[in-house]
């Protein structure tokens, strides 16, 4: 398989992973099966992150786990090696400046989304953001759209076509 197919594959996967919730590990485990990265083990760490870490809107549960997957494939493995820190960290901050263009392009966002937190996401999509710990709100994010095609899905599926292109494009 060629690399833009691998790239179109991993997207659709973590696309259709979210079905399931837990955008965290949808993004993840496509990674995972795609590009061979983590365990288990990785993949259940990746369950508290759903909804922008434990529901409370912060940074977009996708994103971490697209994160979570750069690190699985470039991280340190000694703490004393600050060059790879060095190096990993910059290249999370290009994959969250890219996460945030992307969704700016794909959702014609007239406005620069002034963050990757979950709750901006939300409010630069829907016009409003919902508070995910509350049964009431999450059932009218639901009803909105948030677990449909053109929400979390597809946020989903930008966050592991991006992760997958930085890796790809770092392999030899």
């Amino acid at each position: 398989m060629n690399k833009d197919s691998k790239i179109k594959e991993v997207r659709a996967k973590a696309h259709n992973y979210e079905n399931f919730s837990g955008c965290s590990q949808a993004v993840l485990l496509a990674l995972q099966e795609d590009l061979n990265l983590g365990n288990l083990e990785t993949y259940k760490a990746a369950t508290a992150f759903a909804g922008g870490v434990a529901r409370r809107g912060e940074t977009c549960g996708a994103l971490i786990g697209a994160l979570m997957a750069l690190g699985i494939y470039e991280g340190r493995e000694k703490k004393e090696d600050t060059g790879k820190l060095n190096e990993t960290v910059n290249d999370a901050y290009e994959v969250c400046e890219e996460f945030q263009h992307r969704i700016e392009k794909e959702y014609n966002l007239k406005k620069q989304l002034p963050s990757t937190l979950c709750r901006d996401i939300q409010r630069a999509i829907y016009g409003q953001s919902w508070v995910l710990t509350d049964p009431t709100q999450r059932t009218a994010f639901i009803a909105a759209g948030g677990h449909g095609d053109e929400g979390c899905l597809k946020v989903c599926g930008i966050a592991a076509e991006i992760i997958a292109e930085k890796i790809l494009n770092k392999e030899k």
